[in-house]
């Protein structure tokens, strides 16, 4: 029954990740992610003292607060990295603008 209960929690989580109409962020991914491997880690340890309902309970709670804040993290580093590659786009264009325009002036040069 306590198991049922368990792959209950954990497949509910499971499809309301899934059925989201847009794609999970990182941060939403972390989190759900965390809240299933806490509720299983939660519920395991909570079989063991005899209380596996309160343990994936307990252990869910803090696998989502752990994923957020994981995800969170990652989400910034994706986002720093995005900033990083536009600079970079920017630059080889610009570094392009001053070699096709020096050659302009190779040629300018060579014709007088």
């Amino acid at each position: 029954m306590k198991r049922s209960i368990l792959v209950f929690a954990a497949s509910a989580v499971m499809s309301g990740a899934l059925a989201c109409s847009s794609p999970m962020t990182t941060r939403e991914m972390g989190a759900a992610v965390g809240t299933v491997g806490g509720a299983a880690a939660g519920g395991i340890v909570g079989s063991a003292v005899g209380h596996p309902a309160a343990g994936a309970a307990i252990g869910g709670a803090l696998g989502l607060g752990t994923g957020a804040l994981v995800g969170d993290r990652l989400q910034a580093i994706e986002q720093q990295q995005s900033e990083l590659d536009k600079q970079i786009k920017q630059n080889e264009q610009e570094l392009q603008r001053q070699r096709e325009e020096l050659e302009q002036l190779k040629k300018e040069t060579k014709e007088r």
